[in-house]
């Protein structure tokens, strides 16, 4: 049995439905407030689902019965309820799993974290490693995935890239690449490595296929939906000197400073082993406007 925590998240998902497609038992860990959509799609999945909390691990233990191996997504950046943080969940929470899975005598852990390039101090960064380091001395076997920028988030509409309005924020001059890495790109390094006796305690840093600069994405997405994008350039002091008032604001600001400074991750030997037919950043642009040219509405504009 694989135990997936992060199982209603995009990510988590994902690799639930993935694990499922090769055969392998999988346990959902969702909470009594998760989306009830999502839980049912596990469910028609086939998932087993199982109600427990990171922030408690008194819930962690039935949870970890019976499971070789654990996959955890979770972060509380993206989406969180009342009570989630950077320090109760993506640190605290994930500790509580990484103990209740070695109590549990699990075999093996794959944590996603993110980039070793990526973060600073910032309270993110200092959860993201404290796990890692904790992984590293449970007793367990760990894979930790260490993938860099999500194309579905950071050349999405929420962080600033909004294709659909042809407007674009980009941090820092724009000019230092960076190894975009797509959402399910990462689902599958996850389900590959959950049972290859050749990961066992490694940490596998995971860039895209190719290394791209903000502006050069730009020129990407211009070429594919046949439209001028305006862009808005927020330099690096600017980002520096911007008021973080709680944990996920200076964690983005971390974020933000390193996507300017750039972050390339050489694949070459990784796809040697793991040979992941990788998504381009062209193809993720080519999905993501493709549905807006076709539109009567944009073609009337």
């Amino acid at each position: 049995m694989i135990l997936v925590a992060g199982a209603t998240g995009y990510l988590g998902g994902e690799i639930c439905r993935r694990l499922v497609a090769a055969k392998r038992p999988v346990r959902g860990l969702v909470r009594r407030t998760s989306d009830g959509a999502a839980i049912e799609r596990l469910r028609e999945w086939g998932v087993e689902t199982v109600v427990g909390d990171l922030r408690d691990p008194l819930t962690l233990a039935d949870a970890c019965r019976d499971v070789e191996a654990v996959v955890s997504t979770v972060t509380s950046m993206r989406t969180r309820q009342d009570g989630d943080g950077i320090e109760s969940t993506d640190q605290q929470g994930q500790l509580n799993l990484v103990d209740a899975a070695a109590n549990a005598a699990v075999k093996r852990f794959v944590y996603v974290s993110y980039s070793g390039h990526v973060g600073e101090d910032d309270p993110l960064t200092v959860a993201k490693r404290s796990v890692e380091q904790r992984l590293q001395e449970s007793g367990m076997e760990y894979v930790i995935l260490r993938p860099t920028y999500f194309m579905e988030a950071w050349l999405g509409p929420m962080l600033g890239f909004d294709y659909d309005a042809g407007q674009v924020t980009v941090y820092g001059s724009g000019e230092r690449k960076i190894s975009w890495i797509s959402l399910g790109d990462v689902a599958e390094f996850a389900v590959r490595v959950v049972d290859d006796p050749k990961a066992a305690n490694s940490v596998i840093e995971l860039g895209g296929p190719e290394a791209l600069s903000p502006r050069e994405v730009v020129r990407v997405f211009e070429e594919e939906s046949g439209r001028t994008f305006r862009v808005q350039q927020v330099p690096e002091d600017a980002i520096a000197s911007q008021p973080a008032a709680d944990s996920f604001q200076r964690a983005f600001s971390s974020l933000m400073r390193s996507y300017a400074r750039g972050d390339e991750i050489p694949m070459a030997d990784t796809l040697k082993r793991y040979p992941v037919d990788m998504t381009p950043v062209r193809a993720y642009a080519r999905q993501a406007v493709g549905s807006r040219k076709e539109t009567p509405e944009t073609t009337a504009r």
